[in-house]
């Protein structure tokens, strides 16, 4: 298959990219410790979350999801002296369920790719939740009426391999009938699992960064481009 754009096919990460935490869960636990409610602002607070982890890894700490519940509640305008108090509260709340926020021009951006004729599919790590969700949700599906049709969706605990293990995306190449290639893209929200993953299986990682929080920060796995914007995709 030859197409006349950058991308033969475009496959995307589902919590950062198409999804982030649903506001009706945190926004409650955020709200007791002196935080925001605001849908914007708690969007705003997973993408500096998603940065956080990054740095935590790339610092060689095991506590990435830590980092990222602080980054949460800062961007929330929880006070740091309450932080201790809040983690417990924060954790309590936080689960694979609640990913389920639109991120807002999801659903639009695939369903334009679909309709352009680009192969797009879902590789995410997951609890074997993530098909139903995007289906729910009318953003994408393999067989969902009224949404982007996607080739496949790739859930790391149905497949039992997750990122940054770039074994995941074989998953995901087999349902395309595609080899592994640069002109095979991976959409994703953090260098150290998705951006790592995407390079090592041989695609082109596209780092999804809405508020800018990557952009000057070094890029220890090699360059890449960042989107503000997953309606840039349709610009390729």
């Amino acid at each position: 298959m030859t197409r006349s754009g950058e991308f033969d096919a475009i496959l995307f990460d589902a919590g950062g990219v198409l999804v982030t935490p649903s506001p009706e869960g945190l926004a409650p636990v955020v709200a007791r410790f002196g935080g925001s409610s605001e849908r914007e602002v708690h969007q705003k607070a997973h993408f500096a979350g998603a940065h956080a982890m990054d740095h935590a890894r790339a610092d060689g700490d095991k506590s990435d999801w830590e980092a990222y519940a602080r980054a949460y509640l800062r961007t929330t305008g929880v006070a740091e002296e309450r932080h201790e108090e809040a983690l417990e509260a924060f954790f309590d709340g936080f689960n694979q369920t609640m990913w389920r926020e639109p991120v807002p021009d999801a659903a639009r951006t695939l369903l334009s790719l679909e309709e352009r004729g680009v192969p797009i599919g879902i590789v995410s790590n997951a609890e074997g939740q993530v098909e139903g969700d995007l289906a729910m949700l009318g953003i994408c599906g393999v067989d969902t009426p009224g949404a982007a049709r996607v080739v496949c969706v790739v859930d790391s605990h149905v497949v039992g391999v997750s990122k940054p293990d770039p074994a995941i995306f074989r998953h995901a190449l087999d349902a395309l009938g595609l080899p592994a290639s640069p002109r095979i893209a991976y959409v994703g929200d953090t260098v150290f699992y998705d951006v790592r993953a995407a390079t090592a299986a041989g695609l082109t990682p596209l780092l999804h960064d809405p508020f800018g929080y990557h952009l000057d920060d070094p890029h220890p796995s090699g360059p890449h481009r960042v989107l503000s914007s997953l309606s840039e995709l349709l610009d390729l």
